[in-house]
């Protein structure tokens, strides 16, 4: 396949801002070839380059949180002219995706970015396109080994728990006696045990800690019932942290039919629903943690600039990183049209 139209696969990331970075050289060298090929002129890393076609997997699209990274993904390669984004069908079997990528490898593409639904079964595969010369770019769910891609973007699970935890501290200052409650999603799954660990973590900063817990599967279903057993079995709570705003709806449907208004909860992941809910200042949401849902945008961004060797253009270092990771900020009535417009729809 020639450079001029080259294939990138592409299976689940976030929006990064890749803007380019300015010399601070008072006069420019014309002299130094090397340095002019490594430093990046504002605005260089958008403009169209090599033809970069894009295959893209990830998980189906059940809930809404997934749903908005394959849109968010679709949305970011469009903006791009050099850009070609093929998008395998969202699936949640493991040999399907396995399959999805074996034919990504047998069309030659430039890269792979993907969102697995399994990290550790999609490791091997995720392998084969490296050593076939395909750059991946690993999103969201990390393989077991990190020569399967050239760099993973993830989100901060562990993080997202130390921010509801402080946030929360916050809001109960020296109150050493109150009452915290946990609604956690799957507790099988790693990211569930980094979100709790971070929490009670957090929490153990301030003399607090986690009272009641219940787990619930990230559904709106499982979300109201681990939510109605949660009120009934504590009659006093003074805040409650739910780990995700889809199963969330079900948590808030569960709270309205009990008629409890006695403490005030803070969501996770951030959704639209829940960021409207905070603006408005009547809901006793009045917090929701982020986790983005622009990582597969981001993945599209990275492949192209990896595949047109390019960097990132805010850092000196002239290769972009093995890894990113991205925050896990709080949001609250006081900052949440800065982070509305990525928010994702419940």
């Amino acid at each position: 396949m020639s450079r001029s139209a080259r294939t990138i696969i592409v299976a689940g990331v976030g929006v990064l801002a890749l803007a380019a970075c300015t010399s601070n050289t008072p006069k420019a060298d014309t002299t130094n070839e090397a340095a002019n090929t490594s430093a990046v002129s504002a605005g260089k890393n958008d403009e169209p380059g090599k033809k970069v076609k894009i295959g893209f997997s990830a998980p189906a699209a059940d809930h809404g949180w997934m749903g908005a990274i394959t849109k968010a993904t679709q949305a970011e390669a469009k903006k791009y002219s050099d850009v070609e984004l093929i998008v395998a069908e969202g699936t949640n079997d493991v040999n399907l995706q396995i399959s999805q990528v074996e034919t990504f490898i047998n069309q030659k593409v430039d890269a792979i970015v993907l969102l697995p639904f399994d990290g550790a079964a999609l490791t091997a595969v995720a392998t084969k396109a490296m050593e076939a010369g395909i750059t991946v770019v690993n999103v969201d769910r990390e393989f077991d080994n990190p020569a399967a891609a050239r760099t993973t973007v993830l989100g901060d699970n562990y993080g997202m728990g130390r921010s509801a935890g402080t946030y929360i501290c916050s809001q109960l200052k020296d109150k050493k006696d109150a009452i915290v409650a946990e609604i956690a999603g799957i507790d099988s799954l790693p990211l569930t045990q980094d979100r709790s660990k971070g929490f009670k973590e957090s929490l153990a900063g301030c003399g607090l800690k986690v009272n009641n817990r219940v787990a619930a599967e990230f559904t709106v279903e499982s979300g109201e019932k681990a939510a109605a057993n949660l009120l009934q079995a504590a009659p006093k709570i003074d805040a409650i942290w739910n780990h995700d705003d889809d199963q969330g709806v079900g948590v808030m449907a569960a709270i309205k039919n009990s008629n409890r208004k006695d403490f005030f909860l803070v969501g996770g992941a951030g959704s639209a629903n829940v960021m409207r809910d905070i603006k408005s200042g009547t809901s006793l949401v009045k917090a929701t943690v982020v986790y983005p849902s622009t990582q597969g945008a981001d993945g599209v961004k990275l492949a192209r600039l990896l595949v047109q060797k390019k960097a990132l253009g805010d850092l000196v270092e002239v290769e972009v990183p093995r890894k990113v990771q991205l925050f896990a900020p709080v949001v609250t009535k006081d900052n949440v049209d800065q982070y509305l417009p990525t928010a994702f729809e419940s």
